[in-house]
Parts: C-alpha cells; structure tokens; sequence
C-alpha cells in the first residue's frame, strides 16, 4: 500500500508565493538618509511602535528601505535591545506585503519600539498589523488629496 503525500506549495509557482525575506537592499542603513527622516519625515504611531517615514528619492533608491530602532533610554542592556530589534525585524518580514502592496513609490522608513513595557511577540505583531494599516490610511490621504490640489 503506497502512501501518496500531495505537496501543496507544488501547486503554486515560487513568483506567486510570498516573498517573506528581508534582503540587505531593504535594510536602511545611510546615515544621510536617516538623518533627513528625522528632520523631514512624517510620523504614524500605534502604541508601542513609531513610524517615520519620507519618500525616497526617485534615482538613488528603488526599492522601500526599512530599519529599527530601540531607545537606550528604555532599555539600558544591549541583550535587551537587540532582542526588540530583532523581534521588529521579524514582525516586519512577515507582515510587509500589507505594507508593500499599498505602496505606489518607494519609502524609507524607521520603525522604533517607545516604551519600557516588555510586549509579548504576538501582541507586537499585532500592533506592527495595526501600525501599516494606519500607515497605508496615511499614505492614501495624503495621495488623494495632492491629486486634489493638481487638477
């Protein structure tokens, strides 16, 4: 008696799969360009997780560049920040085409854990969710209303 296991990722394609990495070119790492977030860049925040982000200049970047942050100031231990920065990371890689799909241009964003409170994994996933569905809202306003004041 032959046992016949039916592969269900072979039904797919691998373009048509989600593409779950986080690849060193979506990795922000230009001091110049974090720099012009801080000073030029729009703010979106969900509780405990900031966004700031700016639209990428058109020739230098093609893609959306993400990078993380966790304060010294709530989190004195290196192990300790490390682990939020990768628990955002993480939440980032597996929830970014909610945040991709609703994207026309690229964008380089930040994203920072603000607070002392030590989230769960799950419930930090869920306000990341929560943060690019505000972000997405955002976006979209702000689109509409600039093709409002052009016609």
């Amino acid at each position: 008696m032959e046992i016949k296991i039916q592969n269900t990722f072979a039904k797919f394609k691998f373009s048509e799969l989600m593409n779950f990495t986080y690849p060193k070119n979506e990795r922000l790492k230009s001091k110049i360009i974090i720099g012009s977030l801080f000073s030029d860049g729009k703010s979106v925040s969900k509780y405990p997780l900031r966004l700031v982000y700016r639209q990428a200049e058109g020739n230098s970047e093609e893609t959306t560049k993400v990078g993380v942050s966790v304060s010294k100031k709530y989190f004195k231990k290196a192990v300790d920040r490390n682990y939020f920065k990768r628990v955002l990371r993480e939440t980032y890689r597996l929830n970014k085409h909610l945040l991709l799909d609703n994207l026309d241009q690229p964008y380089s964003i930040m994203l920072f854990y603000q607070t002392k409170d030590r989230l769960s994994y799950e419930e930090i996933n869920t306000k990341m969710i929560q943060l690019f569905e505000k972000f997405s809202l955002q976006i979209n306003k702000t689109e509409e209303s600039e093709k409002k004041s052009e016609s």
